[in-house]
């Protein structure tokens, strides 16, 4: 498997003997090798790479990468550049112009975002094309959970923006004592539409929080 970031490679040392990541790595290279996958092989610890442990603000926590061809690039709720935004971060969008009260880049790629410390994490890192969720069994939720736990356990002052129910579920990960945890429903259109997405603030939130312990705030 590709190599990790190595702030990121000394937090979860203990992981990478573990019996459940050797089969994981096992199971993957099966899969990358005998079907498609995504993201491409170079991205899958994409957001890691991009966000050195130290530097992690923000975290928001996805489920699963996009199974269709061009989309996935290993940063939850981002896709490449020229690629049609989805209905999910048009709502994420919308909400951020509505609490912020400015216009925002709408470009799918969401680099800009992990460059400047958040950690655009999904439990499962991998996944067959066209098959939702279908690399959810193998292992990636141990490896994303220790993730969590390790920023939790080891900084402070991290923003946790838990969207939807799966998201949510994390909630036992986090200290709330030492975080901040914002949750809402998910920015999907089917969630977002029976409320609870717009209107919550989160992102004035976020960054109220940050400055209130001396962190520069994010540039949405």
């Amino acid at each position: 498997m590709v190599s990790i970031e190595k702030s990121w490679k000394e937090a979860l040392q203990k992981e990478f003997s573990k019996p459940y990541f050797l089969q994981l790595t096992e199971n993957i290279h099966r899969e990358y090798r005998e079907t498609t996958c995504y993201p491409p092989g170079k991205l899958i610890f994409n957001a890691f790479n991009l966000c050195p442990f130290d530097d992690v603000k923000v975290v928001i926590l996805g489920q699963d990468p996009y199974h269709e061809p061009g989309q996935a690039m290993g940063l939850s709720f981002s896709v490449p550049e020229g690629t049609m935004l989805p209905p999910s971060l048009i709502n994420i969008y919308k909400e951020i112009e509505l609490d912020m009260g400015k216009p925002v880049v709408k470009t799918g790629d969401l680099t800009r975002w992990a460059k400047q410390g958040i950690l655009l994490l999904n439990a499962t890192l991998t996944v067959r094309a066209h098959l939702a969720n279908s690399h959810q069994r193998l292992g990636w939720a141990n490896f994303t959970d220790a993730a969590i736990k390790a920023l939790s356990e080891h900084r402070e002052n991290i923003v946790f923006m838990l969207w939807g129910g799966f998201a949510r579920s994390k909630k036992y990960l986090i200290d709330a004592s030492r975080h901040f945890i914002l949750e809402s429903v998910h920015p999907s259109p089917l969630s977002a539409n029976r409320g609870g997405w717009f209107g919550q603030h989160q992102f004035s939130r976020c960054n109220d929080y940050l400055m209130s312990k001396g962190i520069e705030p994010i540039v949405w």
